[in-house]
């Protein structure tokens, strides 16, 4: 995948955000939203995924789809033009299953797969990761699948969550096992990729973190303030 890393420029706007971080995996059951346009609701969101798809920030290849726009007129979840993402760091690294994310978060993924994830495993494990486990991506939910609660950032795909990492030679570490029972260095490799993490994503969330959090990472790229330079990362 080629991915140019043009920085985007957004004006600073003050504006109410429907939503923030999204928690919590697949597993939950999905707790319906309040209808609204996601275009109407949140705007600077929109006007960033348009700038993503023109700049051409996401290229097209056998690992990573455009489809059609997610969500619809009487929903706040979906997105304008999102990606269906099989593999990252040119293929070399598999997401299972497949995750569907707008489009900035996909090169965010791509960077922290190539530039954290695998030096991290094999300077720790000695052996490069292959494939993450895809936990969630896009669900129209709210936090945490709970009713009453933000809408999630899982409705918008500006989320990933991540429950394990398969090496080239075999081993498999999950963030349950791994963060506080496995090996020192599959502790060592986990940190690492969680804590570096927070140079990519707006929101990193781990077993630290919650309770809804201990078999997993949580990445996103929510708007935590209007000039978008505040990062939550637990």
């Amino acid at each position: 995948m080629v991915l140019r890393r043009t920085r985007l420029f957004v004006p600073s706007i003050v504006i109410v955000l429907i939503g923030l971080a999204a928690c919590g995996g697949q597993r939950s059951k999905s707790v319906a939203v309040a209808p609204g346009s996601p275009s109407k609701t949140q705007p600077v969101r929109a006007n960033e995924e348009h700038a993503c798809i023109s700049n051409r920030l996401v290229r097209e290849n056998r690992f990573i789809q455009q489809r059609s726009a997610l969500g619809g007129p009487n929903s706040r979840c979906g997105a304008f033009r999102p990606y269906v993402v099989s593999a990252v760091d040119s293929g070399r690294v598999q997401l299972r299953p497949k995750a569907t994310l707008r489009c900035p978060m996909v090169p965010a993924v791509d960077r922290w797969v190539s530039e954290v994830v695998i030096p991290a495993s094999i300077r720790h494990l000695g052996s490069p990761v292959t494939a993450l486990k895809v936990a969630a991506s896009y669900s129209c939910r709210n936090r945490n699948s709970k009713a009453f609660t933000k809408l999630s950032e899982h409705g918008l795909a500006n989320a990933l969550d991540v429950s394990a990492f398969d090496l080239a030679d075999g081993r498999r570490v999950t963030v349950l096992k791994g963060w506080r029972r496995g090996s020192r260095k599959e502790a060592a490799f986990l940190r690492a990729v969680h804590k570096s993490a927070c140079r990519h994503f707006t929101t990193v969330l781990g077993p630290n973190a919650d309770r809804y959090h201990q078999d997993h990472f949580h990445f996103d790229l929510a708007r935590h303030n209007a000039k978008n330079n505040y990062r939550y990362c637990r």
